[in-house]
């Protein structure tokens, strides 16, 4: 590897912001592979839903970490550590590109981990069965009563999250928030890094982020939920609350029109996006590099530097 030359380049920002295009540009420019870090685009089933790269994009430059996952898998942040750790060890001196929203995914390759333990199945099937039928917000008070620290850290609302914790405590005895200082580093922990997120003007990505979902469904969208929800899948699986796939099974079941699970879709992108903007604005650390992807010149000067600079 050249001495003034990244260990990696990362582009993050929010869902339709422009990521895939000058990363795949970035990748050619420097003879590198792109390597995802987005958590829906891991999975096979949803291509069209979660705006993975299409065939002609992947067949541009080499593309690692897409839709290698099959939907019944709750794929997390520790397994993607892995993964790219297992990725890296195999590339040589070939430039990554890494390129997504999911915030953690960033944390996870900079910053490391909290090391989780595993959970047995067993442990896993007995707490969601007395979870199901409880309404979220008791959830989020029986956790309190085991870990006070993890549950002030969730929102009530954030059922998938208390219900991991309660898993770790049915099968530790441990509160979650014990293991949090306990951290398994990140595959790119202390290497020089090149930063940027594509931040659009708020108003031209809520336009995009609605003209997309559209020719989402003209593209197959509506059809890859349909072979999903044929797979009665677990709804709590990370795939299940993708963007855009409760409000189109809805509709699958006679519950919404097209028309309004479009809508439903469109809005729960929309409020994603605002997230991910204050994600990166407020957890992630220093040396980010924020640029409009409408302002051509310095999109034409990322591309054209050497890697870097």
């Amino acid at each position: 590897m050249q001495a003034d030359r990244p260990a990696a380049i990362l582009i993050a920002g929010p869902t339709a912001s422009g990521k895939s295009a000058l990363a795949t540009a970035l990748a050619l420019r420097h003879g590198g592979i792109v390597v995802n870090a987005d958590s829906m685009q891991v999975y096979a089933d949803l291509r069209v839903l979660s705006a993975r790269p299409d065939v002609a994009e992947e067949a541009r430059a080499p593309h690692r970490l897409y839709g290698h996952v099959d939907g019944a898998v709750n794929f997390s942040a520790g397994r993607y550590a892995r993964e790219v750790a297992a990725l890296l060890a195999g590339i040589g001196d070939r430039l990554p590109v890494f390129v997504g929203g999911t915030g953690l995914y960033f944390r996870a390759l900079e910053e490391g981990l909290s090391d989780l333990p595993p959970v047995p199945e067993a442990v896993r099937s007995e707490i969601r069965a007395w979870c199901e039928g409880r309404e979220t917000v008791d959830l989020h008070a029986a956790l309190a009563e085991r870990d006070s620290q993890g549950a002030a850290a969730l929102r009530p609302s954030d059922r998938a999250r208390i219900m991991r914790a309660l898993e770790i405590f049915a099968a530790t005895g441990r509160p979650i928030s014990e293991f949090h200082g306990e951290r398994i580093p990140g595959a790119l922990s202390g290497r020089p890094l090149q930063k940027i997120f594509l931040a659009p003007d708020r108003e031209v990505l809520r336009a995009r982020i609605d003209a997309r979902f559209r020719a989402m469904i003209a593209g197959g969208a509506l059809d890859e939920v349909a072979r999903l929800r044929e797979r009665k899948l677990d709804p709590l699986l990370p795939i299940m609350r993708a963007h855009g796939v409760p409000g189109l099974i809805a509709h699958l079941d006679g519950g919404l029109s097209l028309e309004e699970a479009i809508s439903r879709g469109q809005g729960d992108t929309r409020r994603y996006a605002k997230r991910q903007f204050t994600w990166f604005r407020h957890q992630m650390g220093e040396g980010w590099t924020w640029i409009d992807p409408e302002d051509a010149d310095a999109m034409a000067q990322i591309i054209s530097a050497p890697a870097g600079r």
